[in-house]
């Protein structure tokens, strides 16, 4: 089986957000970036099929440059092979549409994406790439089994959870469940170096298919001053909520 993993770098969630460019660009500096974690529990679970039927594993990201060494960790984790679209990250469709123009070149199988990305959770980018090349897909999968060229899924809904089946090929969108956080592994010291050796592919491109533009990012505003009301004096409560908060 071939399968192919799509990786996002995001950054580490105690990092301090800051734009610049009159706040229309996202500020780098002193950011340390990790692989997202819903595309880190698909990229364990594809191991754990490699480990059982001898698959090969490609991982691919659009990204610039600095994505290289979240690619080097993927492959000493245990990726056959790393593939860059060198082209910088701007909406859910370019990533999309990028990423399905490798694959309409390329069979893969079974392709695992996480569900969204932990920076602008937008749970976009793997339900786009399957329409785009006419596949089925799976969202919010928790369980994955394959027989053949089969695989039976689950999928988190409202309220419990969705058994299905269909045929390969398909895209995923897993998250935790698909694996535990227990279950991530770490890269050893043989895995680094033998990383060392695989393959990272970048594929230069030229358009970039944008549907959106980023007109500004703003901040959460900080909690303002609470007031704190008296339980018995209700007619108090009643008027700021109506007056002030505006919710009544």
């Amino acid at each position: 089986m071939k399968i192919l993993v799509c990786i996002s770098c995001v950054p580490e969630t105690t990092s301090k957000i800051n734009f610049v460019e009159n706040d229309t660009q996202f500020d780098k500096n002193g950011i340390k970036f990790i692989i997202n974690p819903n595309d880190e529990f698909g990229l364990t679970r594809a191991m754990w099929i490699k480990e059982k039927d001898n698959s090969s594993i490609d991982v691919i990201n659009v990204g610039l440059e600095d994505s290289d060494p979240i690619l080097r960790k993927t492959l000493a984790i245990g990726a056959d092979k790393a593939i860059r679209i060198n082209s910088n990250p701007r909406d859910s469709f370019q990533v999309a549409k990028l990423i399905a123009d490798h694959i309409s070149k390329n069979n893969y199988d079974l392709i695992i994406a996480g569900r969204e990305s932990i920076d602008f959770n937008g749970n976009m980018v793997p339900g786009i790439i399957s329409e785009l090349i006419g596949i089925n897909f799976v969202t919010n999968c928790v369980g994955l089994e394959i027989d053949g060229k089969k695989i039976k899924a689950k999928r988190e809904i409202e309220g419990g959870t969705e058994t299905l089946s269909c045929n390969l090929p398909v895209i995923i969108g897993g998250q935790k469940g698909l694996v535990e956080e227990s279950d991530l592994k770490i890269p050893n010291m043989r895995g680094i170096m033998q990383a060392r050796q695989k393959p990272l592919e970048v594929i230069e491109v030229d358009e970039n298919n944008l549907k959106t533009e980023t007109v500004k990012f703003y901040k959460p505003q900080e909690k303002g001053e609470i007031k704190m009301i008296s339980s018995e004096n209700l007619d108090e409560l009643i008027n700021l909520l109506h007056k002030e908060a505006k919710v009544i």
